[in-house]
């Protein structure tokens, strides 16, 4: 594995032992543990940024490691922790465990789960009600379809993604109810010729808008929905500049505000072992650009939808 880092210029000598609530002392170090490449256009890119405008915004010391796989998520936060770093986060559902065992070993650590609801003295998580997300972009899917056949393709079957599924459907069928939503899970969230095999599969069988939930295998499913003039979406980014032709909007769930926002608590010594959701509505949660082949009445009627779910008028 390869461990680089990128250090803050203002960072100064001191440190504190740490509770849930404890005071830090001027020196502050957090560091970030991902499961894939940072130049993935989605998923690992936002902690690889988030973690630089933190350094950048709060004058602290962060590092990275990037393509890290489950087997080897222990040995990874633990490392940091044992360096002294206050903040060890694990970018990712599929960290969850490998965070808890942590925890239990380092209790002076403060260690975070992205996309995750756990918590505990050490332990917090940082997420969105994805279900929200998945609605809105489910609503969309079936006001652009042509045949009413929907897919989705994902890594693993971790909260994040069956969060997703779940609004993703609903938001389907409250435009065309019993619509089917073929579901594929690739076991890779990386590989880009398992997202293009999976999203090719389900494109031969007739599906045509597909909401593809994976990191760098994005570009895979993406490039597939290309090729076959069909739609698709984007997460955790705006990616529609790079997908004019095939992204009808994109999911953006932004960790990069998410994880600042988290790590200013957590350097002031107010963060809590607790979880944090951001929802549709706030400067963090949003969606991207609307693809032009929108017709307007349908951009106005998920703008509509948008608010109702932020207002909590309509429940999934």
């Amino acid at each position: 594995m390869t461990r680089r880092s990128f250090l803050a210029t203002t960072a100064v000598a001191g440190l504190a032992a740490m509770g849930p609530a404890a005071v830090f002392a001027q020196e502050f170090k957090a560091a970030i543990v991902m499961p894939g490449n940072i130049t993935d256009q989605a998923w690992n890119q936002t902690g690889y940024e988030a973690m630089k405008d933190a350094e950048e915004k709060l004058g602290i010391e962060t590092a990275y490691i990037e393509k890290v796989a489950q087997p080897d998520q222990l040995e990874a936060l633990s490392d940091y922790a044992r360096r002294g770093y206050n903040v060890v986060i694990g970018h990712g559902g599929e960290f969850v465990d490998a965070v808890e065992r942590a925890a239990e070993r380092f209790p002076d650590t403060l260690f975070v789960v992205t996309n995750g609801f756990i918590s505990a003295k050490n332990i917090a998580s940082v997420s969105f009600d994805f279900k929200h997300f998945g609605y809105v972009i489910g609503f969309l899917s079936a006001k652009m379809s042509k045949n009413q056949n929907f897919g989705y393709i994902t890594g693993q079957k971790i909260k994040v993604a069956t969060d997703l599924l779940e609004g993703f459907t609903a938001g389907v069928h409250s435009v065309t109810p019993g619509a089917p939503v073929a579901v594929t899970y690739t076991n890779d969230w990386d590989d880009i010729a398992k997202g293009k095999e999976a999203a090719l599969n389900q494109l031969n069988q007739g599906v045509d808008v597909i909401f593809p939930v994976l990191d760098n295998a994005q570009i895979g499913a993406l490039q597939a929905l290309q090729e076959k003039d069909a739609w698709g979406f984007g997460i955790w980014k705006d990616v529609y500049e790079n997908w004019k032709d095939t992204v009808l909007q994109s999911a953006v769930m932004d960790f990069r505000i998410a994880l600042v926002d988290f790590l200013r608590l957590a350097k002031e010594g107010k963060a809590e072992g607790k979880v944090y959701i951001y929802d549709i509505g706030t400067e963090a949660g949003r969606f991207g650009t609307y693809n032009p082949a929108i017709p307007q009445e349908v951009v106005q009627e998920t703008e509509a939808l948008i608010q109702k779910l932020k207002n909590g008028e309509v429940k999934i």
